[in-house]
């Protein structure tokens, strides 16, 4: 990308841009439409808990599990609650137009942190009480003298698990439209400022809960399966090994947690977004329309929830589930055209408000408004199609990964890094003719361009709803099917209606994976149009004092080609340190379990019981000593190249990171996910089954695909606007500091260096962290590690 900060600054922000009667009487509409998707979610939490819990054994492993999750998420929030506070007053130093604006940013940072806390936290504490009552829906399967219909048994399962979904989808869409909509009726068009603190609120716990979840769940995973599946040779649930109460916590605050406070800082920074560019292209009416969007979205996605309803015509569990978002998205198209052609006018001099530049120009704004939003609808159709090709078990490329276990783990892995590096290709170009596609929408305009990327952004969401229940459906399966092998009340017909359900969440949780990259990437091809406008602002002061300009993204420049390679890094870095952490912590598990079987002999005949809590704390302890360092590089690595090398190189940083990100994201779910299906294969008897050198082989996949898929590659998503949105509220200070009568060197190399220091030692101190649980050996810190014990299913034994 090349050229000078120009296009905005022909196309100036008007302060004239003021939110009518009309427009507040409809954000006043909007907010009653997110309270009612609240009062849905709750609606649907009168459903889930009403179904019943199963055998007392059954109940006894779900409130171990609820105990776990709930100890570690108050921990984790306690945590980032002292870092929450740190940043609210940082907020207050950024420039901003007067103090009420600072006041508001600062504010709202706190409620965007909070609302995505607590929508990771409400997705956590239904999905620990969900998961028994999937498992004891299963379980009818097999009870009582007279056989049960095993598909009625099925869809019953698969109802309480997606309505589980549901409601951590109405909370999603609602309390992050609830929160956009009040900005916009105190603050006006003031509101776009105040929004920068809300979205990075969202963005920053999102980022941390999903690493530190991420990290807490694979290295119980990764432990339980090395040291049960592959050394002992027992199932991956058997409440002989001491890890899987810790896997199961693990599932709840990464899966559900973790990803649905993602998801809503993907939908919170979004509107951030729409609105920051919508006041700039469609004045006053872009105060309200890209609150209309997601409201649409809002009723669509309430349809499309109920709508997920099995039919004995499925082929599996995923044509229910496709069924309801395709009836959502395309409910969404019509009532989006509508809304459309009812509110916006049909020509650009209409709009009240908007810049000149944009009231002379040619054409109809409902045209651009209905395809940019169609664009996001269909981009969302497509990557949700294209993921479930390359993760589904009845689709060739998993087919293809799990034969390859015939020749040994090394070739499992090849075959899954292969098909994630062709699978980020696609859906690269997907995404990036889907932001191209709307871009070219705004004509000779670009601030009507990249209005289209954020409101294509807008259009995806109308799909989040049924997306986050697609998500949470996964681990409430994964976790019923735990609970059903650890208590041994689940046998039979039973126990293979959740294996099925197992797989179908394995592939619902990567479609999700994609789609929320897909959200990333508009978010932060929008918010890098919100960083240029904010650019051209500062300049254009900068300018009224030293009438300075020379700020360019040509990349010909070296410093913008070192901060456009430097973007790249970042990703690669982050990646790296967030799997690392993984490594560490599982490690330390593997110790753990060991020392158990070693220490413990009676383990195996079930004579001596497991200490499930000893694995649970050396998780939480790891996965909040871990997440530091990957979440300061992701805050300050924007400032240390800012204020070092200048808005130029910043803007080319972003842009480094945006690329590196898509693919790196997409590479890593997929992998990670057709490792993980091509092991239930394996399981289903294909390729030798249980206990075949095959199975070892996948599950030796699936243990290097579990901090792929479920730590890095979702992690992804939020850095890329966390360092989107630092970047947009610091760059009015490096204009300030750089150009014109207030530039400062001084104080930018003392920020520089200071930013600095404080990556280099966050990565140093991480980088000698070593597995902190020895062994009888001594092992541990730098010891050896000690020799596993033979695997049944390898050696015959």
């Amino acid at each position: 990308m090349a050229g000078p900060f120009t296009p905005l600054a022909q196309e100036p922000t008007l302060a004239a841009a003021v939110l009518t009667g009309e427009n507040r009487a409809i954000v006043a509409v909007v907010a009653v439409v997110a309270v009612a998707a609240l009062g849905v979610a709750l609606v649907l939490v009168r459903q889930v808990l009403a179904a019943g819990e199963g055998t007392d054994s059954m109940k006894k492993i779900a409130a171990a599990v609820q105990e776990g999750a709930n100890a570690y998420l108050a921990r984790q929030l306690r945590t980032l609650g002292v870092f929450a506070v740190a940043v609210f007053f940082l907020l207050l130093l950024l420039p901003a137009d007067d103090w009420n604006q600072r006041a508001g940013r600062s504010a709202f940072f706190l409620i965007g942190a909070a609302f995505s806390a607590a929508t990771g936290y409400i997705g956590m504490w239904l999905a620990v009480r969900a998961n028994v009552r999937v498992a004891a829906a299963a379980r009818e399967a097999g009870s009582g003298s007279e056989p049960k219909d095993l598909t009625d048994v099925s869809h019953k399962a698969m109802k309480i698990a997606f309505r589980t979904g549901g409601v951590v989808g109405m909370f999603t869409v609602g309390l992050g439209l609830l929160g956009a909509a009040v900005v916009v009726l105190v603050y006006a068009a003031d509101a776009p400022k105040v929004l920068e603190g809300f979205g990075l609120g969202a963005a920053l716990i999102a980022m941390f809960m999903r690493v530190g979840g991420g990290i807490f769940t694979k290295a119980a995973d990764v432990g339980a399966d090395l040291v049960g599946k592959v050394e002992q040779g027992i199932p991956e649930d058997d409440p002989r090994n001491a890890a899987t109460i810790a896997d199961n916590v693990g599932d709840n605050v990464g899966d559900c947690a973790g990803m649905a406070a993602d998801l809503f800082e993907s939908y919170a920074v979004t509107l951030v977004a729409a609105l920051i560019l919508g006041k700039v292209a469609f004045g006053d009416a872009g105060l309200a329309f890209p609150l209309i969007v997601p409201a649409i979205g809002v009723v669509t996605a309430m349809i499309g929830i109920f709508a997920v309803a099995p039919r004995r015509s499925d082929r599996s569990g995923m044509s229910a589930i496709n069924r309801g978002f395709f009836i959502s998205a395309a409910v969404s198209l019509v009532l989006v055209a509508g809304a459309v052609y009812a509110y916006l006018p049909a020509t650009y001099a209409e709009l009240d408000g908007a810049a000149q530049a944009i009231r002379d120009h040619n054409g109809d704004p409902r045209v651009l408004a209905l395809v940019a939003v169609v664009i996001g609808i269909v981009l969302a159709a497509l990557i949700q199609q294209l993921t479930g090709y390359f993760t589904e078990t009845t689709r060739r490329p998993v087919r293809d990964v799990g034969k390859s276990s015939l020749t040994g783990p090394a070739t499992v892995v090849l075959a899954g890094v292969s098909l994630g590096l062709e699978s980020a290709v696609y859906t690269a170009l997907l995404i990036g003719l889907g932001v191209y596609g709307a871009f070219l929408l705004g004509g000779t305009s670009i601030t009507l361009a990249l209005f289209a990327v954020a409101l294509a952004g807008t259009g995806l969401l109308t799909t989040v709803g049924v997306i986050v229940a697609m998500d949470t459906f996964g681990p409430v399966s994964d976790n019923a099917q735990g609970i059903a092998e650890m208590s041994g009340d689940v046998e039979g017909a039973g126990a293979q209606v959740l294996t099925d359900l197992d797989a179908v969440g394995n592939t619902t949780k990567a479609i999700t994976k994609g789609i929320a990259i897909a959200t990333a990437v508009l978010a932060a091809a929008a918010l890098f149009g919100s960083y240029q406008d904010a650019i051209g602002e500062a300049v254009r002061e900068a300018n009224a004092k030293a009438g300075e300009l020379g700020l360019s993204l040509d990349i010909g420049q070296p410093n913008n080609l070192v901060g456009l390679m430097l973007g790249a890094a970042v990703v690669f870095l982050f990646s790296g340190l967030a799997i690392n952490a993984v490594s560490r912590s599982a490690g330390a598990v593997v110790f753990e379990v060991r020392r158990q079987f070693r220490e413990k002999p009676g383990i195996m005949d079930y004579t001596e019981e497991p200490e499930y809590g000893k694995v649970v704390d050396i998780c939480t302890r790891d996965a909040l000593r871990e997440l530091r360092t990957p979440g300061l590089l992701a805050v300050l690595a924007p400032v240390a190249v800012g204020f070092t090398l200048g808005v130029g190189a910043l803007g080319s940083f972003l842009a480094g990171a945006i690329g590196s990100g898509t693919l790196m994201a997409v590479f890593l779910a997929n992998s990670g996910g057709a490792w993980d299906n091509a092991k239930k294969l394996v399981e289903d008897g294909h390729h030798g089954g249980k206990g075949s050198e095959a199975h070892a082989a996948t599950v030796i996949g699936d243990t290097v695909g579990d901090p792929f898929k479920d730590t890095a590659g979702p992690a992804i998503n939020p850095l890329l606007k966390v360092m989107n949105l630092v970047a947009l509220l610091i760059a009015p200070a490096v204009v300030k500091f750089s150009y014109g009568d207030d530039a400062n060197p001084g104080v930018r190399a003392v920020i520089a260096v200071v930013a600095v220091a404080v990556i280099v030692g966050a990565v140093y101190s991480s980088k000698r962290r070593g597995i902190s649980v020895g062994d009888e050996d001594g092992a541990g810190e730098a010891g050896q590690v000690p020799a596993p014990s033979p695997n049944p299913a390898v050696t015959g034994s």
